[in-house]
């Protein structure tokens, strides 16, 4: 209990450090994220691989960083306009991959390839479009940490009210503990604090804060469902080990970067 708190203390300064900080600070600290999460999820997808698993799980790690600097950065003109090449880029990947493959001797190579893919499909696009949602003509911190907090408040919520009052099993085969009775409790804290957000940060009117919230609600525990049917296909307990006491960047990130491009779609329509 005394590490959990303790991780969770610097991780909670780290995120606020790096949200607050300024665009290249967020740009930084989210960089930082893809390539955890990545190298995590390559861990576990490369698994059955017999040799040069290390060498892919770099690559994986190394393109999906570098895909989402290269998109996100275009918020900081770092690389202005690169968005609109996104449909030549993705062949150009798979192209790449493909011939990576060919020369390693994979056992599944076309699932590698897919595997590659993945990385970026999973967690690069979802971190850019982050990035597009914390800057309008300039960088929005508040953004940033009022999406966090309707994902951590349902996440605590669904714990809370679960370990009270759960007693009905939401997806037993994939997640023991997760109940209807923490799913309903979680998503109602969450409209919530969508419903104060909407008063303390400006930038979304209150219609599509609650409309985020529904997202967070909803996609949360999605997301962390998918990331245990992949760590129970598996079988792993945890993705990594950076956080201790609370797994890898992964295990923490899941159900933010699962929300992301339906906060994005969300704000297209309301």
């Amino acid at each position: 209990m005394r590490q959990r708190a303790i991780t969770a203390f610097f991780f909670a300064t780290v995120m606020l450090g790096g949200i607050f900080g300024g665009e290249y600070t967020f740009l930084a600290l989210f960089t930082l994220v893809a390539a955890g999460c990545a190298w995590e999820l390559s861990g576990l997808v490369f698994k059955d691989e017999e040799q040069f698993v290390v060498l892919r799980r770099i690559v994986c790690a190394a393109f999906t960083t570098v895909f989402f600097v290269a998109f996100g950065g275009n918020t900081v003109d770092i690389f202005p306009n690169i968005s609109i090449k996104v449909l030549g880029i993705i062949p150009i990947l798979f192209g790449v991959f493909a011939t990576f493959e060919l020369f390693l001797a994979g056992k599944k190579p076309f699932s590698n390839i897919g595997m590659y893919l993945l990385s970026v499909f999973y967690i690069g696009i979802p971190l850019v479009l982050l990035a597009w949602i914390a800057h309008g003509e300039i960088y929005h911190p508040n953004r940033v940490l009022g999406l966090l907090l309707l994902v951590w408040t349902n996440d605590t919520g669904a714990y809370l009210t679960g370990r009270t009052f759960g007693k009905h099993k939401l997806l037993e085969r994939i997640s023991p503990k997760k109940t209807w009775e923490g799913t309903l409790g979680g998503a109602a804290l969450t409209i919530l604090m969508a419903w104060g957000l909407s008063f303390l940060i400006k930038d979304f009117t209150l219609t599509q804060w609650l409309a985020l919230s529904v997202v967070a609600a909803i996609g949360s525990n999605i997301g962390d469902l998918v990331e245990s049917m992949l760590k129970r296909s598996v079988g792993v307990k945890d993705t990594g080990t950076f956080l201790p006491g609370h797994g890898g960047f992964l295990d923490r990130f899941d159900a933010f970067i699962f929300c992301l491009p339906f906060y994005w779609l969300a704000l297209q329509i309301v």
